[in-house]
């Protein structure tokens, strides 16, 4: 928070993020559910892709794949999981900044989809996509290298 200005120390942040929750440090934990719904879907969407992606090019060249080509299935389809799963992303990122409504929905607290409303109805689709290329361009790099390293360790340790 105090990366976004909202404080302008660190212990003034602790100390206001502590009371915005009803039990004390609760505050810190804005965020967690709607991060897990998040994720969620970005792994359904990113790892059937990457192994899509790494069978059909193995079939295509006769051979298994090798470290750099999983990279690339890795960054894209980290790539489209990222941009799919966007509106999920910025609503989840409001929603801990508290810049959207978050009063209580039948007694549960936040709500990630009424969040994703508030910001259609706000600012519209383009709302929801907000930052969708920075967030593209970052976890695509991310899958490279998470799904390269994965594949030569994986390659690596079935030759011991």
């Amino acid at each position: 928070m105090v990366q976004v200005g909202m404080y302008k120390s660190l212990s003034s942040a602790v100390a206001g993020v502590k009371a915005q929750g009803p039990r004390p440090w609760s505050g810190f934990y804005v965020g967690y559910s709607t991060t897990v719904m998040r994720e969620i879907p970005f792994a359904f969407i990113q790892f059937p892709i990457w192994e899509h992606l790494k069978r059909s090019w193995a079939q295509m060249q006769g051979y298994p794949i090798m470290a750099w080509q999983s990279a690339l299935c890795g960054s894209f389809s980290g790539g489209l999981a990222a941009a799919i799963t966007t509106p999920i992303d910025v609503a989840k990122t409001r929603l801990m900044l508290l810049q959207v409504d978050i009063s209580e929905s039948k007694g549960r607290g936040p709500s990630l989809f009424k969040a994703i409303r508030q910001i259609h109805s706000e600012e519209g689709a383009a709302g929801l996509f907000r930052g969708v290329g920075p967030r593209v361009m970052w976890i695509s790099i991310g899958g490279a290298v998470f799904f390269g390293a994965y594949e030569h360790v994986y390659r690596t340790l079935r030759l011991l």
